[in-house]
């Protein structure tokens, strides 16, 4: 059975209280819950995590080498300003998704440059909690062909 990672950024343990007009009222336990679902019926076996340490974030990227066949991230907002994470990225040779539940290119002008999506096979945002299944069924993609 292949394996994923999907590593989500700081602030992120707050969906469903905080800025609902931005991104919803889904919980981040919802999510993880929508997203094992999907990951279950495409034989995939989901490590799901959420940190708002830089840090941590890191020693996640960096278990995928040798843990993982791929890796989806919610960077959050180390997103606009995290060169490590970049860097972290970078060195994985395994496929990559960055996801954002708002569409970070109509939101405010710091918003709109990813420093992250550099180091990633691809990017999806804007639909919610269903960016996360989108990269789902695209990492199952990449992985399996």
């Amino acid at each position: 059975m292949k394996k994923i990672i999907i590593i989500n950024g700081p602030n992120l343990n707050l969906l469903g209280n905080r800025e609902k007009n931005v991104y919803g009222e889904i919980s981040i336990e919802d999510i993880e819950k929508q997203s094992k679902d999907k990951c279950k019926k495409l034989n995939l076996e989901l490590f799901f995590c959420q940190s708002n340490n830089e840090g941590e974030i890191i020693n996640y990227i960096q278990s995928a080498e040798e843990k993982y066949d791929g890796l989806i991230i919610n960077p959050a907002a180390f997103t606009h300003t995290s060169v490590a994470l970049l860097d972290a990225l970078r060195a994985l040779s395994k496929p990559k998704i960055e996801i954002h539940l708002s569409n970070i290119y109509s939101r405010e002008e710091y918003r709109r440059k990813s420093i992250t999506s550099e180091g990633v096979n691809g990017l999806i945002c804007g639909f919610g909690y269903w960016s996360y299944i989108l990269a789902i069924e695209a990492i199952n993609n990449i992985i399996n062909s």
